[in-house]
């Protein structure tokens, strides 16, 4: 209620004729101030309070337009609905967000391309009450199957939130089934927890709100298995921090507007049987606490991702004859594919089909180019897997794939092509190869020899998308001279993984006269076994469970019967044998092979780089590709330094360690080869006329790399492996002392002139040395508990500064000029450093 002007004014009238006294004029402004602030709601209709259903043909009207899948979508006007059969309820559906359409930009890797995954979950319908629809996101995180028990108890503690509310708008009866109409078109064009992109997508990117008034459904379409919806969607910017103009002030950045597509895919109503990861073969996986295998506890479980493959004939399987799969793995093509491209990306995804005839199949997985001129085909549909090229500086490519978390089945897969992927392997080929093959002796390759490098390329991604991992530790197995014998490589390949990061034979010699089957990688043995183990039909065993004991057994006859089928992860940093972009069992060796070909480019590369009328720059790209290189090489040597080899091992393995420090005699190898190949300056890489003609400026790159390698030596990371494993290992392991000893004779040896280089890592040392020294710390917070780790690096590097002290003391007072004032400087840093200043 308010009070008016003519309220007021009667009011006064009152006061002044005596009808009402003061007190009383003053309660009566107090209820009305009062009435202002209370707001007093109309009566709601009874139809509004209590919303129930419609009859059925004033909600879908004859004029809705309707296509049928496992839900129905019908569009009436301006309006979507959705369909929902009783039957659906309860069940498992799986929604994956991508993007179909992105906004131009220079930073496309932020922005994100066509075809990227968003996100994906899963979700259930179910009904509350007799008017409403609620929606759950379901969680596979937590499982007990025992009903009578531990069942009920886990899901108490695991409820699934419910994301979204329908009113149920009609029902639909039949003799058969009940269907539920929920109006669907307002929540999906709006910010919701189902389609839109997701806060760590928004954050990533940059996004604020979405605009909703830019911001519409595109299409909505249902098929038997999946539901594809399209919406355009506008969002606000962050602001950039950057210098603006006061015109700017207070407005946001343009908006970035997407066109989305999400699928909704019914998952199956009976999971397939997963198959339990091993860590001696390389699968993703997916992860759950089971609450049933262990009486006393839980066991936290992992199964492999893999596709369902069963035989179509499945006596004949069981005989050991080559069977089809009920349902193959098909990868179609982007139609926007530069055609030429085309032949190869499909060569790639149908190499794989040996690796399956090993697991009992044929014709198990292959390519083929998406229907042209066909409407209802979308490379958006996620029914479809596809290779999907992106118009994208990004030098790479990558396999991601979509799989039930109930299972690890996978649904389908988007392998990510990046135009520029190009580049990439036109520098790989040249700086790892182009002495061996003349074809990769210039800029532009021609289309056969790029075409086989997409190929191997497509084939390794493909392997990502079946579900292997990286398997680094691939091309250790293989002894680093067997690289060189030209019958054995060409028949065996260099590395048995084509899922390593071993990418050409850099440690073959000219001489060798190695062809392209012996310098290329292949689906190797252990990818072949991998397949094999992932993917073969075991009708026998009904559970994961049973399968343990034969899967145990297999895999322990498999690695004594060749070292080359095994697994090394990508995720150790501290076992030299599982490293990126190395070669061979011997890193010290194929290094020294590896730099022998650099040293062959470096006065090519004005010859290799000429291309008319054009710049000096692909000289440029081609030096800065060998100090790459040579960069790599000096990294995997460096590994073996306080090196651990891990190796996976069940109970049944007596014969093998799960954990052992790399010997005293090949980290000594180690640092000799790093004192003699960059702490003595690598001059090779100085060349006069490249430095004349590009513009390159060797100096500056020959004392980073210095600094890089000295600085991972001494460190405390390198320092505390070396310092358990002299705990553990007395006199056998090779100490912290004995690596500074050995880096002395190099680094401090003095000579007639110390150069430009030798000054550098002088330099760097004592800086590292400094880094480790003890520092006192602020005192901790009260109620706050501050963890220690007991470290004997501080001492170490104490020790050595006094150490080097006296060598700079003794170096300044016999000398002039700059290498004076260069010592003299080391030793005041040093003596700044020991006396805690």
């Amino acid at each position: 209620m308010k009070t008016s002007k003519l309220q007021a004014f009667a009011l006064a009238t009152l006061l002044l004729s005596g009808a009402v006294t003061g007190a009383e004029a003053k309660l009566i402004k107090k209820k009305s101030k009062k009435a202002k602030t209370e707001k007093v709601m109309p009566p709601r209709p009874q139809s509004m309070m209590k919303p129930g259903p419609k009859p059925y043909n004033s909600i879908i009207t004859p004029q809705a337009a309707s296509t049928n899948g496992f839900l129905t979508v019908h569009k009436v006007n301006d309006k979507y609905y959705f369909e929902i059969p009783d039957s659906l309820l309860q069940k498992d559906v799986l929604i994956v967000n991508r993007i179909s359409k992105a906004p131009a930009s220079k930073n496309k890797s932020k922005i994100g391309y066509p075809g990227d995954i968003l996100r994906s979950k899963v979700i259930r319908f179910e009904k509350n009450g007799e008017n409403r629809i609620f929606v759950r996101e379901m969680s596979y995180r937590e499982r007990a199957t025992d009903k009578e028990g531990m069942y009920t108890s886990v899901m108490n503690s695991n409820i699934h939130p419910i994301v979204a509310t329908f009113n149920i708008e009609s029902i639909r009866k039949d003799s058969v089934r009940c269907n539920y109409v929920i109006e669907a078109g307002s929540f999906i064009q709006k910010e919701n927890p189902l389609f839109s992109i997701d806060s760590d997508s928004k954050e990533a990117i940059g996004l604020l709100n979405m605009i909703p008034t830019a911001s519409y459904i595109n299409s909505l379409t249902a098929f038997p298995q999946n539901i594809e919806i399209k919406t355009t969607v506008t969002y606000l910017c962050k602001k950039e921090k950057r210098p603006i103009s006061p015109l700017e002030t207070g407005s946001p950045n343009t908006p970035l507007t997407y066109e989305l597509n999400s699928s909704l895919i019914l998952l199956p109503e009976k999971p397939m049987k997963p198959r339990l990861y091993d860590p001696r073969v390389g699968f993703f996986t997916v992860g759950y606490t089971d609450f049933d295998s262990n009486p006393q506890g839980i066991e936290y479980k992992y199964l492999i991702t893999r596709w369902r493959l069963e035989p179509k004939d499945e006596e004949a399987y069981l005989r050991g004859e080559l069977v089809e799969p009920k349902k193959p793995i098909v990868i179609y093509i982007d139609p926007a594919t530069p055609k030429k491209w085309v032949p190869y990306l499909i060569q790639g995804v149908n190499d794989w089909q040996v690796a399956f005839e090993q697991a009992g199949f044929k014709n198990a997985i292959y390519a083929k180019e998406a229907p042209a001129n066909d409407p209802s085909w979308s490379l958006e549909d996620a029914r479809h897997s596809a290779i999907v090229y992106k118009p994208s500086d990004i030098p790479n490519a990558s396999g991601p794939h979509i799989n039930d978390p109930r299972s690890g089945e996978i649904i389908e897969t988007h392998i990510n092509w990046y135009h520029n992927v190009m580049s990439l392997l036109r520098d790989w080929y040249m700086i790892q190869a182009g002495t061996l093959d003349e074809a990769a002796q210039k800029m532009q390759f021609d289309d056969e020899l790029m075409g086989q490098l997409i190929r191997f390329v497509s084939s390794h991604e493909v392997g990502h998308t079946l579900g292997l991992r990286h398997n680094f530790g691939a091309s250790h197995t293989i002894p680093v001279e067997k690289l060189r014998d030209k019958a054995w490589v060409e028949a065996n390949g260099h590395t048995p993984s084509i899922m390593d990061y071993a990418r050409f034979n850099y440690v073959a010699q000219p001489e060798d006269s190695i062809g392209r089957s012996g310098i290329f990688p292949r689906i190797g043995m252990y990818d072949k076994w991998a397949i094999e183990w992932g993917y073969r039909w075991l009708p026998q065993f009904k559970t994961p469970e049973e399968e343990t004991a034969f899967s145990n057994q297999s895999i322990i006859a498999k690695l004594k019967e060749d070292i080359r089928y095994t697994f090394g992860t990508e995720s150790d940093s501290n076992d030299p044998r599982n490293q990126n972009e190395d070669l061979g069992d011997d890193a010290m060796l194929a290094s020294a092979y590896g730099i022998k070909n650099l040293q062959r480019i470096v006065p090519q590369i004005l010859k290799w780089s000429y291309e008319p009328n054009k710049s000096y720059a692909g000289a440029r790209t081609i030096y800065q590709n060998v100090v790459n290189q040579y960069s790599r090489y000096m990294g995997h040597v460096t590994k073996n330094v306080a090196g651990i080899y891990s190796n996976p091992i069940m109970v049944e393995q007596t014969d093998m360690v799960a954990q052992e420090f790399v010997p005293a005699s090949i980290q000594k190898r180690a640092v000799a080869f790093l004192n003699e190949q960059l702490f003595t300056a690598p001059t090779w890489l100085i060349n006069q006329e490249l430095m004349e003609k590009a513009g390159i400026n060797p100096i500056n790159t020959i004392c980073t790399i210095q600094a890089n390698i000295l600085s991972r030596l001494i460190s405390k990371a390198t320092l505390n492996k070396m310092m358990m494993n002299e705990a553990a290992n007395g006199r056998k392991a090779y100490t912290a002392q004995q690596m500074f000893s050995d880096l002395r004779k190099t680094i401090w040896t003095r000579t007639a002139q110390t150069d430009l280089y030798k000054r550098n890592t002088q330099r760097v040392y004592v800086e590292s040395l400094i880094k480790l020294l003890d520092k006192s710390q602020a005192p901790a917070k009260p109620g706050v508990q501050r963890n220690y780790f007991y470290s004997e690096a501080p001492a170490m590097a104490r020790g050595e500064l006094i150490t080097i002290n006296s060598i700079v003391k003794s170096a300044a007072a016999s000398c002039s000029g700059i290498q004076k004032s260069h010592y003299q400087n080391l030793q005041a840093m040093i003596e700044e450093a020991l006396s805690n200043k």
